[in-house]
This record gives C-alpha cells, structure tokens and sequence, in this order.
C-alpha cells in the first residue's frame, strides 16, 4: 500500500496539502443547471474536488414499501419508502460525463462513489481519477473488489464499521490490486453531534493500517473537520450546497458556499501550523528575545565594590548574564566601574 499518491492533480497524503471534497449529493434537486451552478460555486470557495453519486433507485434498492423499506426512526429523512428517496436524490447518470468535464474545465477532479458493478462500468467509461466507498457499501466486498481491479486511487468511508469490518475491506481491496486508500473517519448520522465523531480514531486508523486517513463530515459547521486535520486528516469530505434555504434531502447539513470557504481558509492555516516536533528558535521568534530576563546593574556601582541584591537585579530585557548565575555573582566583587544600565557580563566579574 502506498502512503502517498496522487488524485487528478493533487498529491495525497504525507505532509501535503489537505484534499477538499465537496460532497454535491442530492444538492442538486435534479436541476442541471442547478449542479453546474454547485461544481462553479464549490470551485471558489476552494474545493479540489466534486463529488457526486451513481446510482438510480433500481440499482441501490427496490420498489416496495413494506415495513423493510421505509427509512428509520430519528433520522431526517423519517417516514419516507427508501425507493421515492433514492428517486429525489439520484443523479441522472445523462449528466455525470458533461459535469466532469465542467469540473475538469474549472480545475476540480471529479469523481463518484459508485454504488454497484454497473456504476463502475460507466464511470470507468468516463475515466474518472478516484472513486469512493460509501460508508454502506464498506461491507459490498464484491463492490469493493470491482473498484479495486481498476486500479484507481480508492477514498472509503469507515461509517457504522467495526475495526474488524475495515480491515476486511482494505484486505479485499488490497488482494483485488488496490494500493492506493484513503481512510476516511466518518460518523453515519445525519446531521452528526460532535460528541459523537470521536476524531481520536483518526491517529489510530493511520497507525492500525499505515494508510492515509481523513475525515467525512456530517455534523454542522466548520469546527470539526479543522480539528481532524490537526489530528492528521488528510483528506476532508463535506456536503455543499448553494443554499440551505433550498430544500433537499442532504440540504439541512451541508455547507453553503462562505462557509465552505471559511472551512478552507481555516484548514489551510491549521496544516501550516502543525509543522513538525521542533525545539528551535524560530526567526520571527529572535526579536522577542529582548522580552527575556537577564541581570542588570541598576545602580553605579564602583571597581571592587561587591555585588548585592540592591544594586543588581533580573530585569528585562535580556541582554546581560540569564538570571541563573544571580547567586554566583551576589558577594564578588566589580572588575570595573560599571554605570547603572550596564548589563553583566562576565568580564565584569572580579575572579579574586
């Protein structure tokens, strides 16, 4: 497995930059243009990447609604039959190849998560750079083992899955030729609490399978996945819309242009600060030495007069002798006449 490689343009993983997913989704509320205005919109507010889904309502599920088929309790699609959700939230598969290439054109990868061997099929047709697992699909080995004979980079989602479960599926993905993963810690809830992310695994998940991992989001705001790239993400995947005011199946957490771009800027200053383990002075830092303490003569003091807790002190700034030797000094005697705001040097000090 490899711990860096490349997606489209962007290196991944390492001590590169973080690569941002915007997550279109069912954003788009089968408008065309309304995708096309989210792959322009995701673009400047600093994204590398677009996102989408392949599916139809057929091939992700089917139409029936029994007690089996309709959506849980507590989540924000309650009540509905699993068939009309994926029929609102699907995009047309007639799009994807013109959104790549508006993608493409506007400097984002574009790639899928693709949700059977028939959406392989045809994103491969579209040459697509990566492909990601949803968090569902972790245990569709067979989905995973058709994504990994392609040989492209795979980002795969850890949502509801055990320790036991990733490890079968980077195992499957691995024996299928896949070498190049991306972990991505996600809690499948939606919107996600805080209290729930337990971003502590993100370390662990790197060290568990010497992987690249990252972060996909569903709580609300930008706090969260700042915080994992501090933890080590190196990848941050967020659902993006135009406006939450337009309603929509994923509207209610997903980011709106600002805020993905205030998510950005704050992620790109956050791995600039991580830096690495480092004990050194830095250059910025050299000015600010003047701040320190060190001793001082702060009343005249005469040759062979000895030195007294009155007439030196530790005082800033720190240009004499560091306030260690004070005790050392105290009881010798002046070398020479020395002016009060005269900082101690060694050569001031009598050896007799």
């Amino acid at each position: 497995m490899k711990k860096e490689f490349m997606i489209g343009n962007s290196k991944i993983g390492g001590k590169q930059p973080v690569y941002i997913i915007a997550e279109m989704s069912a954003n788009h509320n089968q408008d065309f243009q309304q995708a096309v205005r989210i792959v322009h919109a995701a673009k400047a507010a600093g994204a590398n990447a677009i996102k989408i889904q392949t599916y139809t309502p057929d091939t992700i599920t089917m139409n029936c609604d029994n007690e089996y088929f309709q959506t849980g309790k507590g989540t924000i699609w309650e009540g509905q039959i699993l068939y009309d959700l994926y029929k609102e939230a699907y995009t047309p598969w007639e799009w994807q190849p013109q959104l790549k290439e508006i993608a493409n054109s506007v400097g984002l990868d574009f790639f899928s998560s693709p949700f059977d061997h028939t959406a392989v099929d045809f994103l491969e047709k579209m040459d697509v750079p990566a492909y990601k697992i949803a968090s569902p699909e972790l245990i569709d080995l067979p989905l995973i083992q058709r994504v990994a004979r392609t040989g492209k980079p795979m980002i795969i989602s850890t949502g509801m899955a055990t320790l036991a479960e990733i490890d079968e599926a980077v195992r499957t993905a691995g024996a299928a030729g896949g070498r190049e993963i991306v972990l991505l810690k996600c809690t499948s809830s939606y919107p996600a609490l805080p209290e729930e992310m337990n971003l502590r695994t993100i370390p662990h998940l790197a060290q568990a399978f010497n992987l690249p991992v990252g972060l996909s989001d569903h709580t609300l705001g930008i706090a969260v996945p700042v915080a994992a790239v501090a933890l080590g993400a190196c990848v941050v995947e967020k659902h993006f819309t135009i406006s939450r005011s337009i309603p929509g199946p994923d509207s209610a957490f997903s980011l709106e242009p600002e805020e993905f771009q205030s998510m950005v800027d704050a992620i790109r200053v956050v791995e600039k600060a991580i830096g690495e383990v480092s004990y050194t002075v830095m250059e910025n830092e050299v000015v600010s030495r003047a701040f320190r303490r060190s001793l001082f003569a702060v009343k005249d003091i005469k040759r062979g007069e000895e030195y007294t807790k009155d007439n030196i002190r530790s005082i800033r700034p720190g240009k004499g002798l560091a306030p260690k030797y004070i005790r050392e000094i105290l009881g010798k005697k002046a070398e020479e006449d020395i002016k009060k705001g005269t900082p101690l040097s060694w050569n001031l000090i009598s050896a007799r």
